[in-house]
């Protein structure tokens, strides 16, 4: 297959077209090259999602931290939280912790 042979044939004519390798460089610089090249609109966009994934967690986590404070904000409940998280005390009180066999399994499975 000689280079006139080449020349005459439909596709290197349609390729050829001057406007067919501009606008083929056109879409390759666009896609790989520029500054808001689509590899890069792609990542911007998964980075978006976690974002928004995040986002909503947080806010899931901040209705629960706002019932804990309203509860929080009533005295006896107050003094219930710090008795069972923090075993705190009264003055003159004694605080016996009781484990039963099945938290103590538990406890050991968990670490």
């Amino acid at each position: 297959m000689g280079l006139k042979e080449l020349k005459n044939k439909k596709w290197f004519k349609v390729l050829t077209n001057m406007y067919v390798l501009v606008l083929t460089a056109f879409v390759v610089w666009m896609v790989f090259f520029d500054t808001n090249s689509l590899l890069i609109h792609l990542e911007l966009k998964k980075e978006i999602k976690k974002l928004e994934k995040t986002q909503d967690f947080l806010k899931k986590e901040i209705s629960k931290d706002k019932k804990i404070i309203e509860k929080l904000s009533d005295e006896q409940e107050l003094m219930k939280f710090a008795r069972e998280e923090y075993y705190l005390k009264k003055k003159n009180e004694e605080i016996y912790l009781i484990e039963y066999q099945d938290s103590l399994k538990a406890s050991i499975e968990n670490q």
